[in-house]
């Protein structure tokens, strides 16, 4: 029976297809529960970068609608993001003053930027860049953005003037003038992080961020703010997105290109990140098309004179729990913001800095992954001293030079792990016909005058001195001993010129010290490949290659 023809994806708005009447209605409510968790999130979120409360309201507004229409995931949310915030803000303040019209403008324009990157990786199906990024490496890198919110936000939890520059002025303002906290702030800030904590903890699906806000917004009304001496947002201009190209001018793009790389990487990884833990019954995502999504998202906020924008993983795991199957929920979100934005921006002026302080110091919290350390911690002191680095690399470094190094270690850590690659001795499983790498766990079984030996890693520049070094002395040890050395390969899927070289001279030797050379289970369609294009196949011989160790023993040491 021939299954039924799929329907061809939709150009546009993918992520919609298939959308039942009876999934409408938990859309709608998981649409409602996002923006409640949304509202606050991208005010607070803009507060941070430093820039005005609105531009938040437009970024989660355009960035909806972008990923909406072209990315593939039924339930992510895109928008703000405290992750990528930090480290544009911070680059750009050296760019200019935070909050004046050029810093607006650079903010823009790096989300444009930023866009055009994810469009051109979505487009080339380079959703392996992701992986350039070790779990230890990641955690250690919002570890050191977790730190970094946590100080810019103090002194509006404190109830102290705003800070500026970096890490360490930050900090010397905050002891200069420590003198000066505000108790009332403090308790704002505090209660409003523990009501979020609270809300958290008991589901996702509270809106325990909105609710905190109205209570200490109420209070702070009640008992006068003026009197509490607590900072309030103040007035927020109505309006909806317009779309303008930001107002820079050619200089900038040079010194925004680089911070747009960064920003566009830590994108990617976190849209994949989010894409396929939230996949559900929708199978592997399309994470390239995930990437053009999260590109026009960017895109459209740049023109929307906002800045770069992510996928968070907390707001779309609230729509997943809410019973989101597909982005009407996001869009639902979106249009409730846009009502909020072009009418009701009033109800905002009320609102105390530091209850924004304490959404912010939540966030914070819940990016810094104590579990994952303490694992790290437990089961490999390497990586654990790895994310510590990184961690301490981004809290006391200028975030994007951080982050750079961040990436250099996670790509200098896989390196490492591949050049520790060495031969190792395989024996024959008793009563069988397997051959498996020798252990202390099991007692193997050796061929008299055969030495069958294994290289778990692909073979190239950065592990063959150690193949060739390896297999030579392995080759010495046993001359005028052994009469057939067998390369078991099931774990070579690649090998480049330079290891090809190291594999034809260890061929060559064994040869002129008598032995006979084969290689079993090279299983890999590129190593086979590779064999016949670098002159390996021809320096063995075709007879010489084997789909398993026994049959090139039999063939070959039992003539």
């Amino acid at each position: 029976m021939q299954s039924p023809k799929a329907r061809p994806a939709w150009p546009v708005f993918q992520a919609l297809q298939g959308v039942t009447m009876a999934e409408l209605g938990g859309d709608l409510i998981a649409g409602a529960t996002l923006a409640a968790i949304a509202i606050p999130e991208q005010i607070a979120t803009a507060q941070l970068g430093g820039l005005p409360p609105q531009l938040g309201f437009f970024a989660f507004i355009v960035a909806g609608l972008g990923f909406a229409a072209f990315g593939s995931s039924r339930r992510l949310s895109a928008g703000a993001d405290s992750t990528i915030t930090p480290i544009f803000a911070g680059s750009l303040a050296g760019m200019a003053s935070v909050g004046s019209a050029h810093y607006l403008a650079l903010a823009a324009a790096l989300a444009l930027l930023v866009g055009l990157i994810l469009v051109l990786a979505g487009a080339f199906k380079m959703d392996w860049i992701a992986d350039l990024l070790s779990r230890p490496v990641i955690t250690g890198f919002l570890a050191g953005i977790s730190i970094h919110i946590v100080i810019s936000q103090a002194p509006a939890i404190l109830g102290l003037s705003e800070g500026s520059g970096d890490v360490y002025h930050r900090l010397a303002r905050l002891w200069a003038e420590a003198g000066g906290v505000n108790p009332a702030a403090v308790a704002i800030g505090l209660g409003v992080f523990a009501t979020i904590l609270l809300g958290e903890r008991v589901s996702a699906r509270i809106p325990s961020a909105l609710a905190a806000l109205v209570a200490a917004t109420l209070a702070c009304g009640a008992l006068g703010a003026d009197r509490l001496g607590v900072r309030l947002l103040g007035a927020v201009p109505a309006g909806v997105p317009a779309p303008a190209l930001p107002a820079i001018v050619f200089d900038d793009l040079p010194r925004l290109f680089g911070l747009a790389v960064l920003i566009a990487l830590v994108v990617m990884m976190q849209t994949a990140v989010t894409s396929r833990s939230f996949a559900g019954e929708d199978g592997d995502p399309d994470i390239g098309r995930d990437y053009v999504g999260l590109g026009v998202a960017n895109a459209l906020s740049g023109l929307a004179g906002a800045f770069p924008v992510n996928a968070s993983p907390p707001r779309t795991a609230a729509v997943a729990e809410s019973g989101g199957r597909s982005q009407v929920a996001g869009l639902t979100a979106v249009l409730a913001v846009l009502l909020l934005a072009a009418f009701g921006t009033k109800v905002l002026a009320a609102i105390p800095v530091a209850a924004l302080g304490g959404v912010l110091l939540f966030v914070a919290q819940r990016i810094f992954h104590v579990g994952e350390l303490r694992e790290l911690w437990g089961r490999t002191r390497a990586e654990f001293g790895l994310a510590l680095l990184t961690m301490a690399l981004i809290a006391a470094l200028p975030i994007q030079t951080g982050v750079a190094i961040g990436v250099f270690l996670s790509l200098a850590h896989g390196v490492f792990t591949v050049t520790r690659a060495q031969p190792i001795p395989f024996e024959r499983m008793p009563g069988s016909t397997v051959w498996w790498p020798a252990s202390p766990h099991a007692t193997g079984e050796t061929e008299t005058g055969v030495l069958v030996t294994g290289f778990q890693a692909p073979l190239s520049f950065l592990n063959a001195h150690d193949f060739r070094r390896g297999l030579l002395s392995a080759i010495e040890e046993g001359r005028g001993r052994l009469r057939l050395v067998v390369l078991e390969a099931s774990s070579v899927v690649e090998i480049d010129f330079t290891a090809s070289a190291a594999l034809i001279e260890v061929i060559g030797k064994a040869r002129a010290a008598g032995m006979d050379f084969a290689v079993a289970r090279l299983e890999s369609v590129r190593a086979r490949a590779a064999f016949d294009r670098l002159g390996i196949a021809e320096a063995l011989g075709a007879d010489h290659i084997f789909p398993s160790v026994e049959q090139a023993i039999r063939t070959l040491a039992r003539d």
